[in-house]
């Protein structure tokens, strides 16, 4: 079982930025890919970034290519998701998910095995 804690999120100004970060403990995810979602209230959940297990393939949704980079340190067993040019409609609970494969492949959230608790963004304008 892997467990997944998320932190970072908090209150933001529009134009501000936010470093989320997401540990995970149970095992190591080094092989592991991995992606955050966002879920604003009455919204389904959304992918807003995903990284394969080696790091060097990432994907991102044209809503926050650009603005967002997801990055991950496997020594530290963490992924992070760098978040630039915040916009009020980035506002949301933001979670973390890992999948039992190293590529990415899809990205629809029930193609992912292990979710945390989610972190709240929130983008004032």
């Amino acid at each position: 079982q892997v467990q997944l804690v998320e932190s970072g999120g908090g209150l933001v100004q529009a134009g501000g930025s936010l470093r989320l970060s997401c540990a995970a403990s149970g095992r190591a995810v080094g092989g592991s890919s991995m992606g955050w979602f966002r879920q604003a209230p009455g919204k389904e959940r959304d992918f807003v970034a995903g990284i394969a297990s080696g790091g060097a393939g990432t994907r991102y949704p044209d809503s926050v290519k650009g603005r967002f980079t997801i990055s991950r340190d496997n020594a530290k067993n963490t992924v992070y998701l760098q978040m630039n040019s915040l916009k009020p409609e980035d506002t949301a609970v933001y979670y973390c998910a890992a999948k039992n494969t190293r590529w990415l492949g899809g990205t629809d959230p029930a193609t992912f095995d292990y979710w945390g608790q989610g972190t709240q963004v929130t983008v004032s304008s």
